[in-house]
């Protein structure tokens, strides 16, 4: 579910909603508006798969864990080493 699998989209695994994730934290945002950007609709040309909530929670339990995010005062940021 990390990676990419036999089974498992490189557009549904982890690290690559991950990257889409740290591109959309330009700024610090709160989770719930995290989740509006990431799952509105993309253009029409680009097809990606609907991205469930179960899966935006693993997402950022992981970028968490691995030290790419932070949350500082109710806002998800972006760590900086």
């Amino acid at each position: 579910m990390i990676l990419p699998s036999k089974h498992l989209s490189q557009e549904r695994a982890l690290l690559t909603v991950g990257a889409r994730l740290l591109l959309l934290l330009s700024k610090p945002k709160t989770a719930s508006a995290l989740w509006e950007e990431i799952s509105r609709p993309v253009e029409k040309q680009v097809k990606q798969p609907a991205l469930r909530y179960d899966a935006y929670v693993l997402t950022l339990d992981l970028l968490f864990l691995i030290g790419a995010i932070e949350l500082h005062s109710g806002l998800l940021r972006r760590r900086t080493p």
